[in-house]
């Protein structure tokens, strides 16, 4: 395995100690139209008999999981961590129809890379959209999802988050340097945390692309054309069906700010899902960035004692 820059462990970089970094791969997957590949990110042991697959959010990236994913893959277990670029973002391809930018998509797409891994059971962890993502497999009949860890998302979306979400998601920016990426990025993703200085430059270089002189960010602008679509509401956040048929193990992590998992969604998902367990980070919204040791500690206790 080669040798990485420092990784990002709630802003604090040690440059005297050097971390492995993590294989990378692609996976073929096909849409309505074409093939694409698949970028993923493969952290610990290739031999662990424990896998988790990180899911991120709607137009977020592998990055996001790099701290956690070091610290699994280096603790007593040696897990091993898939975490993926769902198609459209990051070094994934693009679609060439934005249509085909739904669950159903997305969850294929990931069963390829599964099926690609070697894996025929695995834990799942899921950001927002990624934690969508793994209800809906999770629910699944013969589901190879052995535990469910959901990060602030619920089987629906409020109106507010929704808002919110559409004041940004229909922009494609352009930057002239890394420094403005970081600024749009703080301003967009303000109630992620825990977030230091450090954290918020990783992001902004691991959230943009290089365009001629500038940068973009690392998505396709047209995933923001299903946005509001009716199909897209029905898609995306009327999940509830799915929530009361997974049968295994769930961990629901929520910001106590977030508007996306509000206290009143959080006690129907238990309140209809009896093996759910829940933990609330103080001072977080939308969502727990899983970068520092008060966030990432829990996630490793309930993994250890949690039985399959």
């Amino acid at each position: 395995m080669a040798k990485s820059e420092a990784v990002v462990l709630n802003g604090k970089f040690d440059q005297e100690k050097y971390v492995e970094a993590p294989r990378t791969g692609s996976v073929r997957c096909i849409n309505s139209k074409s093939y694409h590949n698949v970028f993923y990110q493969d952290w610990g042991s290739e031999d662990s008999s424990e896998t988790l697959f990180c899911l991120h959010g709607l137009t977020r990236n592998s990055h996001d999981f790099d701290a956690i994913a070091h610290r699994l893959a280096s603790t007593r277990k040696k897990r091993r961590i898939i975490c993926p670029d769902t198609v459209g973002r990051g070094h994934s391809d693009w679609l060439p129809d934005h249509e085909d930018y739904q669950i159903q998509q997305y969850n294929m797409d990931f069963t390829v890379l599964a099926a690609k891994i070697g894996c025929e059971q695995f834990d799942l962890l899921g950001t927002s959209l990624g934690g969508m993502m793994g209800m809906v497999l999770a629910a699944m009949k013969n589901s190879p999802v052995r535990r469910l860890i959901i990060n602030d998302i619920a089987p629906e979306v409020p109106n507010t988050a929704m808002a919110r979400l559409g004041r940004y998601l229909h922009m494609d920016p352009y930057f002239n340097n890394l420094d403005e990426v970081e600024k749009y990025i703080r301003k967009t993703l303000a109630p992620f945390n825990p977030m230091t200085d450090e954290d918020w430059a990783h992001y902004a270089k691991t959230s943009s692309r290089p365009d001629g002189t500038g940068f973009r960010l690392a998505f396709d602008p047209d995933i923001s054309n299903t946005y509001g679509r009716r199909y897209w509401y029905l898609m995306y956040f009327n999940l509830w069906k799915y929530w009361v048929q997974i049968k295994c193990p769930v961990l629901i992590l929520r910001g106590k700010d977030s508007d996306f998992l509000s206290e009143h969604l959080l006690e129907r998902m238990l309140r209809k899902l009896p093996q759910a367990e829940a933990i609330e980070f103080e001072g977080t919204g939308h969502t727990p960035t899983l970068n520092a040791p008060e966030q990432i500690d829990p996630i490793i206790k309930w993994l250890d004692k949690t039985k399959t």
